[in-house]
């Protein structure tokens, strides 16, 4: 289990993390996301113990990461930017993750060439982005993390590179019971494998929920009215627009429950669409406030 309790970070007067609480589950596959400047790569610093909070603690399993080489053992980190010695290649990293990580996986290693086709002897330095994010998960891979922590992690992938890399993540998590903690702008792909979300918005935590819970409070109801009748005022209503007759409301509540109030008005059509991630991404950071704005130049 991942904790971050009470986490404050400010650089050079600029809080980045302003009490930041956030956990992990064990075996969770865990969405964080949030928009630009949010503190997403800040507090994944954090986590892996790069950096250490001015404030609050840092904990993998009930410890505090800062410093702990156990607890980084533990870990595999891939983030945006990949870094490796100017002249290493894969298979020279391969040698330097084996001399730091105790259960790095040499069979392992060896089965994955089949699917990282790319040679293990060209430095990675003159790899494209896209090999360079295939040989970092191919190292990481075999390292048999227990937390596997990524920032924005198939950016530069090929669609069919992007599946193959997720089909593994998913089976380790499935069968090994890994934690993954995966920051990206990707939502609709988060969609996809994650089980638990978590919304960063100006350093702090805006929520945090299972993606189901989160899909089952959030809802976007269509309905057409008879003339003269008004929606109930106490609907928790995020977001509306009107075409027509036909109304578009996002309401915040369980959908059953809301569709129950809604029927009382005896509507001429009423229908519940259920919202992907990244709906729910913009309504919960504001509706109109981070909506796309029309600009008259």
């Amino acid at each position: 289990m991942i904790e971050v309790k009470n986490v404050t970070k400010t650089f050079d007067g600029f809080r980045a993390l302003n009490g930041l609480n956030m956990t992990v589950p064990t075996g969770a596959v865990y969405g964080l996301v949030g928009p630009n400047g949010s503190g997403k790569s800040t507090i994944i610093r954090h986590i892996m113990g790069i950096y250490r909070q001015d404030e609050g603690e840092v904990l993998v399993d009930g410890v505090p990461v800062y410093e702990n080489i156990a607890a980084k053992a533990k870990m595999a980190y891939i983030p945006d930017d990949i870094f490796y010695f100017m002249q290493a290649s894969v298979r020279d990293m391969k040698d330097y993750y084996r001399g730091i990580y105790p259960s790095f996986d040499t069979e392992r290693y060896e089965k994955l060439k089949e699917i990282f086709t790319m040679s293990d002897k060209m430095p990675i330095r003159r790899m494209s982005k896209g090999m360079q994010k295939q040989a970092a998960f191919w190292l990481a891979m075999c390292i048999r993390p227990e937390i596997m922590v990524l920032d924005e992690p198939v950016d530069g992938l090929d669609p069919v590179m992007r599946r193959q890399i997720w089909s593994l993540l998913m089976a380790d998590a499935a069968e090994r019971g890994i934690t993954v903690l995966v920051s990206s702008h990707n939502l609709r792909e988060l969609e996809d494998v994650c089980d638990h979300v978590g919304i960063l918005d100006q350093g702090g935590l805006l929520l945090e929920r299972s993606l189901s819970e989160l899909q089952e409070n959030i809802t976007k109801i269509q309905i057409a009215l008879p003339d003269g009748c008004a929606l109930p005022g106490d609907l928790n209503i995020v977001h509306e627009t009107v075409s027509g007759r036909l109304r578009t409301v996002i309401v915040r509540g369980e959908t059953q429950q809301v569709l129950a109030r809604l029927q009382e008005l005896q509507p001429l059509f009423v229908d519940a669409v259920p919202l992907n991630l990244e709906e729910i991404f913009i309504y919960e950071l504001g509706g109109n406030d981070y909506a796309v704005k029309d600009i008259i130049l």
